[in-house]
C-alpha cells in the first residue's frame, strides 16, 4: 500500500525512554518510573481519582467487570457494535449480554432502548464511545441511578475526548482505556482502568497483581506481600510505559494533527455528501472528539465493497469496522438483541474508515479524497 489505514504513533523519544527503563532504571517489570508518569498525568489531565495502567483494554474491562461484583446470571446491557472484549469481559464473569440498538447518528448505544432492556437480573451499563465520540452519558448516568446499575464505560477509542467538559472514562463507576498500536496513544499494546471510588484501589492492585498484596509491599505498608484474593496478571512492562509516556508529554500535538487530518477530510468531502453519495461523521454539541477516525457511509454493502476495492487498486487501504457481536455464533451462545435490530446491522454494512494516523501527511489525505471523488458508482 501507498498509504496504509494505520501506522502506530511515533514521536522520536519513545527509543530513548524503553532504554531509560532498561539501562538507567533497570526496572523492565511493572509499576516503575514510567508507569506512575503515565497514571499520575492521566490523573491531572483527565481528573480521575485513580488510574491503573493494564497489559490491555481488555484486561481493564476485565478488572471493572470483576469490580463491579458481575455474577454468573446477570444481565449486561451494550450495543452490539462494538469490538468482541466488550463482551467477552462479562461473558467471563458468566454474565448475559443483552444488546440494543445504536443510535445511526453517532454509532453509539441509543440511551432510548436501554430502559426497556432492563430487568430484575440486570446489574450493569457499558456505553462504548465510538469513534471518540460520547455516548449520551447524561440520561444513561440517570437511568444507572433509578436501577441501582454499574456503568462501565468502554472508552477504548475515547483517550483525550470529552463529554460536558467531562473525560470520558471518568463519567461512570469505571472507564477502561486502550493504547493499541491503533489507538490515539499507543505503547503497543496497553491499556488503563479509572475509577473514583477509592474503595476499589485496594482490590483493584490485588487483582492486577495476581491476588497479591505487592503494591502495599512496594510502598512499605506490610513487611512482606502474600496471596489474599483472586487476581491474574495485568500489569504492562514499564518499557510499554515508557513508549506510552513520550506520547503523552506530546499529547496535544498528536491531538492537533489528528484533527487537522480529520478536518481536512470533513472539508473536502462535504462536496459528496451534499450530492448523497455518502454521509459523514456526526459529532453532538455535547461532544468534544478526538479524531480517532474518520468514517463515511455509503448507501449499501455492495457499494462499500466495490469502493474498497477501487481504493486497494490505487494503493489506498481502507476498511469497515465491526460486525455486529449478536450475528456471530457467540453472540446468539452468550447474549440476545432486545428489540428491533432497525440500525446496527443495517449501518454496520455501509460504513467505512480511512487512513488515519499520526504521520499521514495532509498530501496523502488529499490522494484519499481524490480517490474517493473519482469513484463514480455511489
Amino acid at each position: 500500500m501507498r498509504i496504509d489505514f494505520n501506522r502506530p504513533p511515533f514521536v522520536g523519544k519513545e527509543l530513548d525512554y524503553i532504554r531509560e527503563a532498561a539501562q538507567v532504571n533497570r526496572m523492565l517489570c511493572g509499576d516503575g518510573p514510567f508507569t506512575k508518569r503515565c497514571s499520575q498525568w492521566m490523573k491531572e489531565h483527565f481528573d480521575t481519582r485513580e488510574v491503573l495502567l493494564t497489559t490491555s483494554c481488555t484486561h481493564a474491562l476485565e478488572m471493572a467487570a470483576y469490580l463491579a461484583d458481575i455474577q454468573p446470571g446477570d444481565e449486561v446491557i451494550m450495543p452490539s457494535y462494538t469490538f468482541v472484549s466488550t463482551a467477552d469481559a462479562f461473558v467471563l464473569r458468566g454474565a448475559r449480554i443483552v444488546f440494543v440498538d445504536i443510535r445511526p447518528d453517532t454509532m453509539n448505544i441509543d440511551e432510548t432502548k436501554i430502559e426497556d432492556a432492563i430487568t430484575e437480573k440486570t446489574k450493569a451499563i457499558v456505553p462504548v464511545h465510538y469513534a471518540g465520540v460520547a455516548c449520551a452519558m447524561d440520561e444513561i448516568m440517570e437511568l444507572a441511578k433509578r436501577y441501582h446499575l454499574k456503568v462501565i464505560e468502554d472508552a477504548a477509542q475515547g483517550v483525550n475526548a470529552w463529554y460536558k467538559g467531562r473525560a470520558l472514562g471518568t463519567i461512570g463507576d469505571f472507564g477502561c482505556y486502550s493504547f493499541h498500536e491503533t489507538k490515539n496513544y499507543s505503547m503497543g499494546e496497553g491499556g488503563a482502568i479509572l475509577f473514583q471510588d477509592e474503595s476499589y484501589l485496594e482490590p483493584a492492585e490485588i487483582l492486577r497483581e495476581k491476588g497479591t498484596n505487592r503494591s502495599k509491599f512496594f510502598r512499605g505498608q506490610v513487611d512482606k506481600y502474600t496471596w489474599v484474593d483472586y487476581g491474574s496478571s495485568y500489569l504492562p512492562s514499564d518499557m510499554n510505559a515508557a513508549y506510552l509516556w513520550a506520547q503523552l508529554e506530546e499529547a496535544e500535538k498528536i491531538n492537533e494533527k489528528r484533527l487537522e487530518i480529520w478536518n481536512f477530510y470533513h472539508q473536502e468531502l462535504a462536496p459528496l455528501a451534499r450530492q448523497g453519495a455518502v454521509e459523514q461523521p456526526f459529532i453532538p454539541d455535547y461532544a468534544v472528539h478526538n479524531a480517532h477516525m474518520y468514517y463515511l457511509k455509503v448507501k449499501d454493502l455492495k457499494t462499500r465493497t466495490r469502493l474498497l476495492a477501487w481504493l486497494k487498486e490505487r494503493g489506498i487501504l481502507s476498511v469497515f469496522h465491526y460486525v455486529p457481536l449478536h450475528s456471530s455464533a457467540a453472540g446468539r451462545r452468550f447474549g440476545r438483541f432486545h428489540g428491533e435490530d432497525l440500525y446496527t446491522t443495517r449501518e454496520s454494512e455501509r460504513i467505512f474508515r480511512l487512513p488515519m494516523y499520526y504521520s499521514l501527511t495532509l498530501e496523502e489525505a488529499a490522494e484519499v479524497v481524490k480517490a474517493l471523488k473519482e469513484f463514480d458508482q455511489y
